[in-house]
């Protein structure tokens, strides 16, 4: 992974330095709340509901032991001893007093860490694919080029103050576990004669108008990487709307003009950008490369992994969901789920922290990974040492195998934490993940993905999800709208409303008939939830969640 040069520290500490002096200036007053609003943004600090919330950037999901353990130190010393994982591969401390937050970011910069642009309107961190540098399916590891995105991204003067956030994800695999169809820019690793390059996607988001992003190139030469993407930028801060932050996005744009001229502008500016670089930003990725060498993997017979799964139904039942093919000879991507039924999809404890920190070290090559769907991934385990992993991990609550399964929610703090939300998320997630655990059905059901969100605004993706669900408030009262079909893959697609909300007491009621319905319905046990519903569409499944027809009229 990408270590820090002496520019990168000295960098961080002047900018470190710099806020400590404006977070005086606002606790002595000579800065109204109004005026340090901007300056905090830039540095990750919002303002919740009940405190200050500082969101620290986990850049494209990547960790080592050592900054897992001052995550966790952070969450004990200064905040209540645990951190949310996010769906930006980012991690959320709700409880930091305003006059410490300057000791925190320089705590994080003591391993390469930091706050920088994880809100405002710029560009945010920029996301991954979760499996990078392991998986089976890769063309190659997206990492270096996301780190030279960072890099070419962190203050750039041109995107400090966008019309509107900005996202960027990109994969280096055949199988989109990057969701980069629903950022504002994805890019995907592709070859083309032998050589790589990028097919480009433009003009994705969820929020208030939900869009799946378009094709901008099928191929982008490697080369032409940040001139293209500097072009987009360009052609968006200067075409783009500001008389309403709602239509400010680059996907609104996009359906306003039209992907064909949007296209055309784009390959306007590039073509008069691209002598800019004159091959510097190359010359960086080749050195950023370096840093992203591949570990030096074991050669060692898998025996104790079969013999552990043939023996222990329950280590079986962890291998079959939270195991992921490998591009490594007895090696296997492991999946940590932080999504025990009933807790809070996304917590960690600091204990919990440290001891992934101890195992990456022990058996994952000292590699750790965050996803967006809020688990930790230990990339590289070799299959003898699962059943000792599996072990350390059970005694720790970490041992719950529910990976893709119906438990495995995602979920935004919604009105727990976020001044922003009109609906609770946790406790919906907690008490539908608890119920199909009293059912033992989850094993039964398979692959099915439920994402919740506390508002339009949609941290939790629920426009993406199989089952997905938004919390809003209506006339003070709380109501969840349920839609079916979305999904954040290949095939990505926006779900459709199902009908009327349900009240915070009839929800799970409301998925445990979906569930039920979809069992009776489904062709066989390999037919998943999403394919059964892509099959017979809306119809039996609105018959399901509205069985008396009054309640569609509701």
């Amino acid at each position: 992974m990408y270590r820090y040069s002496e520019f990168d520290r000295a960098f961080l500490a002047e900018r470190n330095r710099q806020f400590r002096a404006q977070v005086a200036r606002r606790i002595d007053g000579s800065l109204t709340e109004d005026e340090f609003k901007p300056l905090r943004l830039m540095n990750g600090l919002y303002l919740q509901l009940h405190a200050y919330m500082l969101r620290v950037a986990i850049p494209y999901g990547t960790l080592n032991p050592s900054q897992m353990r001052k995550l966790a130190e952070i969450a004990d010393r200064w905040d209540k001893g645990y951190g949310h994982f996010t769906t930006r591969q980012n991690i959320q401390y709700n409880w930091p007093r305003l006059n410490e937050v300057p000791d925190i970011l320089d705590a994080l910069a003591e391993v390469g860490l930091h706050a920088i642009q994880t809100s405002g309107n710029t560009i945010r961190n920029v996301t991954a694919d979760h499996f990078a540098g392991a998986a089976a399916d890769e063309i190659a590891d997206p990492r270096p080029v996301a780190e030279l995105i960072r890099q070419w991204s962190t203050d750039h003067p041109e995107y400090q103050f966008l019309g509107r956030k900005f996202k960027i994800g990109i994969t280096g695999a055949t199988h989109d576990r990057a969701v980069i169809r629903a950022h504002d820019i994805g890019l995907r690793i592709v070859e083309r004669d032998g050589a790589q390059g990028f097919e480009v996607v433009v003009g994705g988001g969820l929020g208030r108008t939900p869009m799946i992003g378009s094709t901008l190139r099928d191929f982008l030469p490697r080369a032409d990487l940040l001139p293209y993407l500097e072009a987009v930028l360009t052609t968006y801060n200067l075409l783009g709307r500001r008389d309403n932050k709602f239509k400010a996005r680059i996907k609104i744009l996009l359906h306003e003009h039209g992907v064909d001229k949007i296209r055309a502008l784009v390959e306007e500016q590039f073509l008069r950008l691209r002598g800019d670089f004159s091959g510097v930003d190359q010359q960086r990725l080749a050195e950023i490369e370096t840093f992203f060498a591949p570990p030096a993997f074991r050669d060692a017979p898998s025996s104790a992994f079969d013999d552990a799964r043939a023996a222990d139904p329950v280590f079986r039942a962890w291998a079959d969901t939270n195991l992921s093919a490998h591009r490594a000879p007895g090696y296997a991507i492991v999946t940590v789920s932080l999504k025990a039924h009933g807790a809070t999809p996304g917590d960690a404890s600091s204990d919990q922290m440290r001891l992934l920190a101890d195992l990456a070290e022990r058996y994952g090559h000292h590699e750790l990974r965050i996803s967006h769907e809020q688990n930790v991934i230990l990339p590289h385990v070799h299959k003898s040492d699962l059943p000792a992993l599996h072990a350390a991990l059970r005694n720790a609550g970490l041992g719950t195998a529910n990976i893709g399964l119906i438990s495995d929610i995602i979920a935004c703090p919604g009105m727990d934490y976020c001044a922003l939300a009109t609906a609770r998320s946790i406790p919906v997630a907690q008490q539908i993940a608890t119920r199909f655990e009293e059912l033992k059905l989850e094993h039964d059901v398979g692959p099915l993905k439920i994402k919740i969100s506390g508002c339009i605004n949609a941290c939790g993706h629920h426009h993406v999800g199989h089952i997905g669900i938004l919390g809003l408030d209506r006339a003070g009262v709380e109501n969840y709208q349920i839609t079916l079909g979305g999904d954040a893959t290949d095939d990505a697609a926006i779900g459709t409303r199902a009908g009327p909300g349900f009240s915070a007491d009839d929800i799970v009621g409301a998925v445990e008939r979906l569930v039920l319905a979809y069992l009776d319905l489904r062709e066989s046990r390999d037919e998943t939830f999403l394919h059964t519903f892509r099959r017979l569409g809306m119809a039996p499944f609105r018959a399901a969640l509205y069985p008396r027809t009054s309640d569609m009229a509701a």
